[in-house]
């Protein structure tokens, strides 16, 4: 075979096939990339979006845990402190009731209106079905310790005497105790008065301890022209006594809840979120560079691209098998810079 004469590919009339190289389909390697590229940046994306939200939340639990702490110690606070005639906490009665005098202890002198006993529904007693008894207090003087003029005589105070329970039905009355009768010297914790309820009540009863509400549902036992404290008290002490004693309020809560560990939970998500996602991304983004195929226009890995091409191509049929074997060979070693 190598005494056939060469024959140039012009003389045969075979094209120029140039080196044939493997390789994927126009495109298709690009196309990958783009798409995984795109996924990585989706990643991204949802990586600082997951953090943001848990970043927030956090922030959130966080606000919650200094507002519980601020209410805490006020109520801390309130309690160590001694009492004092209701006139000097509150000197406008109309006004509400400063933050940090919440659960103060106050003394004031007056007679209760037993008549006038309203029931506040659900406020259940550590758990049991309870009404609170809520009687209003004609004021003789707010300032019982001092001297002079009786000071807001003639304002009536809602006062939360304890609570009964509601029995197996809460629908059927309670018998109430009653407030000792006369002049009595109360001794309560102040609370801001609540607002107004919309909810329907029976009557002689509420849904809220709106002293005004309170003032309405006692009807004609309240005098037309008594005006309420905007605050309300919590009984802690009467004198004289009464007869027979209600429920004891409890004491206000001090625990200060989950608010500061559900923040730090929210915030290691926030950090756990954007290393996953990140992770994630960045996997995405290196196995789109080096998708399986070469890229058009790129030479195989591993291989010369000044080395001729390694294929044949297939003999045309109906040729001389001879003819166009000289033929191939002579091409290929032309371009091998070698005698055929």
């Amino acid at each position: 075979m190598s005494g056939a004469p060469a024959r140039t590919p012009a003389a045969t009339g075979l094209p120029d096939i140039g080196p044939v190289r493997p390789g994927r389909p126009p495109g298709e390697p690009s196309d990958a990339r783009a798409d995984a590229r795109r996924r990585a940046l989706g990643l991204l994306a949802l990586a600082v979006a997951v953090a943001v939200v848990c970043t927030l939340l956090g922030r959130w639990q966080w606000y919650r845990h200094v507002h519980r702490a601020e209410a805490i110690a006020v109520v801390e606070a309130s309690y160590a402190a001694a009492p004092v005639d209701l006139a000097d906490l509150v000197a406008d009665p109309d006004a509400p009731l400063p933050t940090d005098d919440t659960w103060r202890a106050a003394t004031v002198t007056g007679r209760y209106l037993p008549d006038a006993t309203v029931l506040l529904r659900n406020r259940p007693v550590n758990g049991t079905p309870a009404y609170h008894a809520l009687v209003p207090l004609l004021v003789t003087d707010a300032a019982p310790d001092g001297f002079g003029t009786p000071v807001d005589a003639g304002r009536v105070l809602v006062v939360d005497r304890g609570w009964v329970p509601t029995g197996d039905d809460g629908s059927v009355g309670v018998d109430v105790p009653a407030p000792p009768p006369g002049d009595v010297r109360v001794t309560v914790r102040l609370r801001p008065g609540e607002a107004p309820s919309d909810r329907d009540a029976p009557a002689g009863q509420v849904q809220a301890i709106a002293p005004a509400q309170v003032l309405a549902a006692g009807g004609d036992a309240v005098p037309a022209d008594a005006a309420p404290y905007a605050a309300y008290g919590a009984l802690v002490e009467e004198l004289p006594a009464a007869a027979e004693a209600l429920g004891p309020l409890a004491a206000p809560s001090t625990d200060p809840g989950s608010h500061l560990s559900y923040a730090f939970q929210w915030w290691v998500f926030a950090l756990g979120g954007l290393v996953a996602f990140s992770v994630a991304a960045r996997r995405e983004w290196r196995d789109g560079a080096t998708t399986p195929g070469t890229a058009p226009g790129a030479s195989p890995a591993g291989t010369d691209p000044a080395a001729p091409g390694p294929t044949r191509r297939r003999r045309a049929p109906g040729r001389d098998e001879l003819d166009e074997d000289a033929e191939i060979d002579a091409q290929l070693a032309g371009r091998a810079g070698r005698p055929a």
